[in-house]
């Protein structure tokens, strides 16, 4: 990763983890991703956009592997997800051969409008939702 992408990567993620996820958690609609901390065995809620098509939410990880989110999935892919208020038990898919440019046209505008201005290593993925 170049010095200017390690800069925004580092200036975003702390911005994001002190100020706008605290803050965006307790918003009672708004849209939550709840993994389980690879180290500490915790519940960890990320605030984020995306969609739901049928039994599956799609979502655009701003910085790929390198979200705390996206490391979670990768050590347990079992998730929940609060849609409207209401969560949903899951099963998370990172699809690296995915286009994530294209993804995001499909979902909500303006978390997509923030992922592209902000994101450096863009990657898709897919929550298939159970009940």
């Amino acid at each position: 990763m170049t010095r200017p992408a390690d800069l925004r990567f580092r200036a975003t993620t702390a911005f994001q983890r002190h100020v706008v996820n605290p803050l965006a958690r307790r918003i009672p609609f708004q849209t939550l991703l709840e993994t389980t901390g690879r180290v500490s065995g915790l519940p960890r809620r990320t605030p984020l956009g995306g969609r739901r098509v049928g039994d599956a939410f799609w979502l655009v990880s701003e910085f790929g592997e390198r979200s705390q989110y996206v490391r979670n999935i990768q050590a347990d892919p079992r998730v929940r997800v609060r849609l409207r208020g209401r969560w949903h038990e899951g099963t998370a898919h990172l699809l690296p051969d995915d286009d994530p440019v294209a993804r995001l046209r499909t979902l909500p505008r303006g978390n997509s409008a923030a992922v592209r201005l902000i994101g450096t290593g863009l990657l898709t993925v897919r929550v298939d939702l159970r009940g």
